[in-house]
């Protein structure tokens, strides 16, 4: 598997890994739309991509403007292979390249993610308007991480 910059030639695979998963699925599909994911890869961030034989398997888009991270999928099929893990550390080492200010993200209570933010060392700071759960991400607690390895 390779990992790699994501760019708009990969907008269609990305959305049919995000529309694969099993857990924080879109109740509408058309809520996303091609134009935010290039707007996102373009614009406000960077994505990377697994990939395998030309399919992607796994993505992440880390918002620079918004300072939260905009995705982070794995085809169901692939999942605790490590796809998330690497996606994530790439995805974090180019954010705190470019930003001193922490990340957040959020995900659904009591989903296979909160586990895997928890355990990565993501910091619970309570809960969005829609009742998911927000994770903060400092930089120094990432570069500590990062070090132990333990990301």
């Amino acid at each position: 598997m390779q990992f790699r910059v994501a760019d708009t030639a990969d907008i269609p695979q990305m959305m049919l890994v995000r529309l694969s998963v099993t857990e924080n699925r879109l109740s509408n599909p058309s809520f996303i739309s091609e134009e935010d994911y290039t707007n996102y890869l373009q614009n406000r961030g960077k994505g990377w991509v697994c990939e395998e034989d030309g399919k992607i398997h796994g993505f992440a888009v880390v918002d620079l403007l918004g300072n939260n991270v905009w995705a982070l999928f794995v085809d169901p099929a692939y999942e605790k292979k490590g796809i998330g893990r690497q996606l994530q550390m790439l995805m974090l080492d180019w954010y705190f390249k470019h930003k001193d200010e922490d990340i957040w993200l959020s995900t659904a209570k009591g989903s296979r993610a909160e586990s895997f933010y928890s355990i990565s060392g993501w910091e619970q700071a309570g809960l969005t308007e829609s009742g998911e759960i927000k994770f903060i991400m400092t930089k120094s607690v990432y570069y500590a991480a990062r070090q132990l390895k333990s990301l």
